[in-house]
């Protein structure tokens, strides 16, 4: 068994205690629970180093989109500063960008790529329309995170057609990829269109995410 799997449950059980401090609003449990379920995630992807073989380019790529991931975590935390969200939006816009660079390099183009994108596109384009009228000064910012995540999303699934991953490894890096940026489009939606009382379960989303793309890196041959 891999050890990056021991840290699941424990992950488990840290985002189940904050989706429920972020319900009863309980902000200094958030304080802590929050960096602390993306610090384990860390943890999983830094595990694969005690695997006999080990990808050092996905490693290190990984772990730096989970660095900024980190910094945007803690910076969306703070909901009642005006500064949080676009610091938070810029910090996550550079993990995807480092998540990118490593599918890019590991991963492979094929015929897929076309049906993956215009996918991506339609969806990109649909959502930004739905929640343009709200979005104020942050229009420009928002395109460009909605770029750079589509982006990020296609060159995951490129991981599927490349020699690079096991099977198993492409679909735990696919579906994070999709994990994470259903769990953005939750998010964004609650602030930017209509509010949802339970957009917090977008928390499980987002963690499940995370940790299958710090996972796969357990498992090159």
């Amino acid at each position: 068994m891999k050890t990056a799997l021991y840290l699941a449950p424990v992950l488990a059980v840290a985002v189940f205690f904050l989706i429920r401090a972020e319900f009863l609003e309980k902000r200094r449990q958030v304080y802590i629970i929050k960096p602390s379920s993306t610090l384990i995630v860390i943890v999983a992807a830094l595990a694969s180093f005690l695997e006999p073989t080990w990808n050092l380019t996905y490693t290190i790529g990984v772990l730096v989109g989970l660095l900024f991931s980190l910094g945007g975590d803690i910076a969306l935390m703070f909901k009642e500063s005006r500064k949080a969200f676009p610091i938070g939006l810029g910090l996550f816009l550079v993990a995807h960008i480092a998540y990118t660079v490593v599918f890019v390099f590991l991963g492979r183009f094929s015929g897929w790529d076309i049906l993956s994108t215009a996918i991506l596109l339609i969806a990109g384009v649909g959502f930004y329309a739905l929640i343009k009228p709200n979005l104020g000064p942050l229009k420009g910012p928002v395109i460009g995170y909605i770029v750079v995540i589509s982006v990020m999303v296609s060159r995951a699934l490129s991981t599927l057609a490349s020699p690079a991953f096991s099977d198993k490894q492409a679909l735990m890096v696919s579906t994070g990829a999709v994990l994470f940026y259903l769990s953005d489009v939750i998010l964004a939606a609650n602030r930017f269109w209509k509010p949802w009382r339970y957009h917090h379960a977008s928390l499980a989303l987002y963690y499940s995410g995370q940790f299958l793309i710090a996972l796969a890196a357990s498992y090159f041959a």
